[in-house]
């Protein structure tokens, strides 16, 4: 299983479209504060929080609060346009492995 980490996530129909995204592959997600918008928001609702009883979601108050409960023993990928490293589709993932996306 993959932890999917969403830093400071701002809009709540993305976040909801990700909420339907880690139900139906099986992901864990993490939601590190601020959030741009409430939990219980329509527009989530609309993008997939309909979903939310299927997955397992935590929300951190900080980045150190979600770094530090994951810990050091997972493989972290983060995405960025600046990387010299291996792009996201050549990475041979693994049950741990954490992947974050946001600020």
């Amino acid at each position: 299983m993959l932890d999917v980490v969403l830093v400071e996530p701002q809009i709540a129909t993305n976040t909801g479209s990700i909420v339907r995204l880690c139900a139906n592959v099986g992901c864990r997600l993490h939601l590190v504060r601020p959030l741009g918008f409430a939990l219980d928001d329509a527009a989530l609702r609309r993008g997939g929080l309909d979903y939310h009883e299927l997955i397992d979601t935590k929300v951190w108050d900080s980045w150190a609060d979600c770094r530090a409960a994951l810990g050091d023993e997972h493989r972290w990928f983060a995405t960025t346009t600046h990387a010299p490293h291996l792009r996201y589709d050549e990475v041979d993932y693994q049950s741990g492995d954490v992947v974050v996306f946001g600020c």
